[in-house]
């Protein structure tokens, strides 16, 4: 049995859900409590197969209410503990999710997005931004990754961990059916091994000692028996939150400083974006990119910076405006004229944004 199951830097070509299952064993995660769905399923595919080498354990539940419980359980026991779902399993999960985030548990959840609403398609969507960033009955304090490639994939995994530990609100990676399936190349490693320190784990529950003696006691609740009891514990939430921000905000931005027209995507469409405004640049059109990394917390500062400089900001994305948004919130009473390119449940290619570009300019 290998101590690690990485060691050095391995160059690898795989899916999506492959890169994820090897990110989260180089995390430290301890368990996996999951439920089969589209088109993550192989993310417990390639978990079940690998742990049995390294110790790490994995249960299957009923359905996707339990795996998130089940998650919420293993946090509060101490375990590095997270569950993968996608479209109506995501929508199952806002329940266990909500409580996480009340609770301030740093559950870990990896969310492949598939066409909507409902059933709809088991391939790719980008319809599960506004249900990731803000599901639930709750205010939306939780943390959100939009990978775009392999390589964040696996980084950004492994970041999650650390992050939802750190800071104790529920994190999120968003990915989607395209990176699940895809094969590409990815550099594995061991982030100790890079120095990227982990973020150790603790139990909630069961602690050894008396408390209120030994040690002082710990509450955990997510209920509250009076409306102004609830909003005091809020506002300590929304301060953690609000303070949290800056550290954990990401985004990347390029040839903003000059351009007519600034287009905004985040996940794997930004790849057709960044070469579409490579393309743009080359043959004159002054266009730059912005992308927000953090869906939650948004990048609302940097982008409206630019949308009071910009002429326009063209919003692509496979969805019916849930990024648009989130950056109409962001921008409000900023000049740029919003332009969407909206592409529900499909793809969107470098040349569709080369010729949406040319026609708006």
């Amino acid at each position: 049995m290998s101590e690690k199951p990485i060691t050095g830097e391995k160059r690898a070509f795989m899916t999506g859900n492959e890169v994820v299952a090897w990110a989260c064993l180089a995390a430290g995660a301890d368990i996996m409590y999951g439920y089969p769905i589209t088109p993550q399923n192989e993310i417990m595919h390639y978990w079940t197969r690998q742990i049995p080498k390294y110790g790490r354990k994995f249960l299957q539940t009923e359905d996707e209410l339990s795996a998130g419980f089940t998650t919420v359980g293993g946090v509060l026991a101490g375990l590095k503990a997270f569950t993968a779902t996608a479209g109506p399993g995501n929508t199952l999960m806002q329940e266990p999710m909500s409580m996480a985030e009340m609770m301030r548990l740093p559950v870990v959840t990896i969310v492949q997005q598939r066409g909507g609403p409902s059933t709809a398609t088991v391939i790719y969507s980008q319809q599960e931004v506004t249900l990731t960033t803000q599901g639930g009955n709750g205010e939306g304090m939780r943390i959100v990754y939009s990978p775009s490639n392999h390589q964040e994939l696996f980084d950004y995994t492994i970041k999650a961990f650390n992050t939802a530990w750190k800071y104790r609100f529920p994190t999120f990676v968003l990915g989607d059916g395209y990176q699940a399936k895809l094969r590409e190349s990815v550099t594995l490693y061991d982030p100790e091994e890079k120095g990227i320190e982990r973020v150790p784990s603790e139990k909630y529950v069961g602690k050894p000692g008396t408390p209120g003696v030994d040690r002082e006691p710990g509450h955990y609740r997510n209920t509250y028996n009076t409306e102004e009891e609830l909003f005091e514990v809020l506002q300590q939430h929304f301060a953690d939150f609000e303070k949290m921000t800056p550290e954990v905000v990401e985004y990347a931005q390029d040839n903003v400083e000059d351009a007519d027209l600034v287009i905004v995507a985040h996940g794997v469409v930004f790849r057709g974006v960044r070469d579409a405004v490579k393309e743009l640049r080359e043959a004159g059109y002054k266009v730059g990119f912005f992308r927000p990394i953090t869906l939650r917390p948004f990048p609302a500062e940097q982008l409206k910076a630019i949308a009071n400089k910009t002429k326009k900001l063209l919003i692509a994305e496979s969805a019916q405006g849930q990024l648009a948004k989130l950056v109409k919130d962001a921008i409000y009473g900023a000049s740029a004229e919003i332009v969407p390119m909206f592409r529900p449940g499909v793809g969107i290619t470098t040349e569709q944004i080369v010729a949406k570009v040319k026609e708006v300019l």
